[in-house]
């Protein structure tokens, strides 16, 4: 008699991580919306969405889109699948800026959570400070808001993250008692030999909780780094599907799921519609010029810098705005540097930014800290915690930083706790007493109005079509043609005609 099968289970990380990891965040609101109801019954335990602030302002600046029209089509079309986005309930509107108000993280997490967009809190736990400061604020929040909650143990490699740093910070966490606690590897640095001495360590002091694992394909390793959990008893994996999975971004689920049957597993997600989603997905790929995600050859010299996937893709789309994406490999270099220096923080938001910018500035203008970003300033002042690393950060560096000007006036900004700050206060700040909360909230992130005046300007969202819909494409082409009066398809008794009517197209049905 053959052993009883297991299921593995599945978080989809195709919106919200592998267009982050792949395309500079670029994914658009048509896409989604046509690829969204399938998702929603492909079988996934949570699906990741776009609902966090760098998102928003992604959305507006770039792709001229509404974000809270996004979240809501999101959550209209996703509604039987958890949804979760990285940042959990109460974050910073900034992303990795300069931090703004709680009051304004809880309204954003209350707003996303009555449009019905986030019904899963993540929370990393990239450093002690956090879970000592930030989480107990954080928490009661998510609770109320009736999330579940998942808390991420993030790994890095450096001589202060040793597997004791790892078991304190899987313990702390555990101590919340979050629903999930996942082991979250956004560097891809994972290997087979290591996942087997780590997993062990953060699987003890979860205690009972569930643990699941997101790892990125940036070294190449993280498919058989997969398969690896599941022997260690890890059942649910974080995947996305092609074209926005390899790469630097998660493990294609088509491909974990298919060697995980082999290994005895049962995939709990429905392959056959994944397939197609996944065909749709590369037909929008190519009509945008996107790029795909295919596995990558090790790199050893990405355990030297570490950058995640997600910081990678932005930094191309930022250093090709400025005609400097040539020089990637010397900000790349440089950051080994710069994190050194730092004190070897870990290398995931905020800090895997704050290295990636300031390594950026040091090339292009050719002087080291020539220019200095503030947030690295305050990381100096230790406005990021003990555990952030500025207590090993190079003495001389940290007196240079805060020694000049701007620490000083960094100081008298920071002196008012910005816990202490009202809603009131920032609708006064702005001067918009009588605005809505989600314009509030729109107009902090994007720090005034006219990029949200060229986002309105722009009008509706792109819609996006494929082999998938042919009657909606037949549509759309229509309208494109002005010397094509009407189209008749018929089908033994049935037939349908799409007819041309001064540019916009309606149809008929008949028998």
């Amino acid at each position: 008699m053959s052993a009883p099968t297991q299921e593995v289970r599945f978080l989809d990380t195709t919106f919200r991580d592998g267009s982050q990891s792949l395309w500079a965040m670029g994914i658009r609101h048509g896409m989604m919306e046509a690829l969204a109801g399938d998702l929603d019954n492909a079988g996934f335990d949570v699906i990741e969405v776009p609902a966090n602030a760098i998102f928003f302002k992604k959305m507006v600046r770039d792709l001229k889109e509404d974000p809270w029209e996004t979240m809501r089509m999101l959550a209209r079309r996703i509604s039987r699948t958890p949804k979760s986005c990285m940042g959990g309930a109460g974050g910073s509107l900034n992303g990795f800026g300069t931090p703004t108000p709680p009051v304004l993280g809880e309204l954003f997490s209350r707003r996303l959570a009555e449009i019905g967009v986030l019904n899963r809190g993540q929370f990393m736990a990239n450093t002690a400070d956090q879970l000592s400061r930030q989480f107990p604020r954080m928490m009661p929040l998510a609770r109320e808001l009736g999330l579940q909650i998942a808390i991420a143990v993030c790994y890095t490699i450096s001589p202060r993250h040793t597997d004791e740093h790892f078991a304190d910070t899987a313990r702390r966490a555990a101590a919340y008692r979050p629903d999930v606690i996942y082991l979250k590897d956004a560097g891809g640095l994972l290997t087979v030999d290591r996942i087997r001495t780590l997993l062990p360590v953060v699987l003890r002091e979860a205690d009972g909780i569930p643990v699941e694992l997101h790892s990125h394909c940036t070294t190449g390793l993280a498919p058989l780094v997969y398969l690896e959990a599941l022997k260690l008893g890890v059942r649910t994996l974080h995947c996305g599907i092609p074209p926005l999975a390899n790469g630097s971004a998660q493990p294609s689920v088509l491909d974990v799921a298919r060697n995980a049957r082999l290994m005895g597993f049962t995939p709990t997600v429905d392959e056959e519609l994944l397939a197609s989603i996944s065909g749709r997905l590369l037909e929008f790929a190519k009509q945008d010029a996107l790029p795909v995600g295919v596995p990558l050859t090790h790199d050893l010299n990405h355990y030297r810098h570490q950058i995640p996937g997600g910081v990678i893709s932005n930094l191309r789309f930022q250093l090709a705005e400025i005609r400097m994406d040539h020089r990637l490999d010397e900000v790349l270099e440089e950051c080994v540097q710069v994190r050194e220096d730092l004190g070897f923080p870990i290398m995931i938001t905020p800090f895997s930014q704050y290295v990636a910018t300031q390594a950026a500035i040091n090339v292009a203008s050719g002087e080291r800290y020539g220019v200095v970003i503030d947030e690295l300033v305050r990381f100096a002042a230790g406005r990021y915690g003990e555990d952030s690393g500025y207590t090993w950060m190079d003495q001389n560096l940290k007196d240079r930083f805060l020694a000049m000007p701007r620490a000083q006036e960094l100081a008298i900004l920071d002196e008012r706790p910005i816990e202490d700050v009202s809603l009131h206060d920032v609708r006064q700040s702005i001067g918009a007493p009588g605005l809505s909360d989600d314009e509030l909230l729109l107009r902090v992130i994007m720090q005034g109005t006219s990029e949200i005046d060229a986002m309105r300007a722009a009008g509706a969202p792109r819609r996006y079509s494929s082999t998938g819909m042919p009657l909606l494409t037949l549509v759309e082409r229509l309208t494109q043609s002005n010397g094509i009066r009407y189209v008749r398809v018929q089908r033994g008794s049935d037939t349908i005609t799409v007819q041309n009517r001064a540019g916009a197209a309606a149809t008929t049905q008949g028998s």
